[in-house]
């Protein structure tokens, strides 16, 4: 089934979609070795509480962060509990 958005729906979605990029943009802004992930999680829930927002992941089925990262070849995004090293590429859930 097919929902129509109204246009005050729309612009909801388009001004979440806004802030969720900013976040992300920033965020990979400040990935560098010696960060972990529970730093960006927490640059990441003060950043969107700041902007009027709430992380989506927070909360979820018990999910305790407000961002889901992974590193380098890592399939499954997860917890942040890691500390980036020099040379590994963060994945960041958007």
């Amino acid at each position: 089934m097919i929902i129509i958005k109204s246009k005050k729906e729309l612009e909801c979605m388009r001004q979440a979609g806004l802030i969720v990029a900013d976040t992300l943009e920033r965020l990979a802004g400040l990935v560098k070795p010696g960060i972990t992930t529970a730093t960006l999680d927490r640059f990441a829930e003060d950043y969107l509480a700041k902007r009027g927002a709430k992380p989506a992941f927070k909360g979820y089925k018990g999910f305790p962060a407000s961002i889901c990262a992974s590193v380098s070849q890592e399939v499954v995004h997860g917890k942040p509990l890691y500390r980036w090293k020099a040379g590994l590429a963060p994945r960041l859930a958007r």
